[in-house]
């Protein structure tokens, strides 16, 4: 086995230099060589994440038709409301 086999597959990302520069930082600061695990940190993060998202809209789509005619309407209002603020 290789050494590296044991820490998955190596790939090649493109970040701009500032997003490199403060990597590397942060690397510093925690006692880390290079950036390698705040990335799998980020992804495993992000990955999380959506799957979290994910299981968050199976759930609201099981609840279709537990909502009373108004508290729908109520809802779709304060969606829209929210909706209107994202860039």
């Amino acid at each position: 086995m290789n050494a590296c086999d044991s820490f998955g597959m190596r790939t090649t990302i493109e970040l701009p230099d500032a997003q490199r520069a403060r990597l590397l930082d942060l690397a510093a600061r925690r006692g880390e060589k290079g950036f390698s695990r705040l990335i799998q940190e980020a992804v495993e993060r992000m990955l999380e994440e959506d799957a979290s998202r994910k299981g968050r809209a199976r759930a609201a789509v099981a609840l279709e038709g537990s909502l009373g005619a108004r508290a729908a309407d109520e809802l779709t209002e304060a969606v829209a409301r929210i909706r209107s603020t994202w860039r």
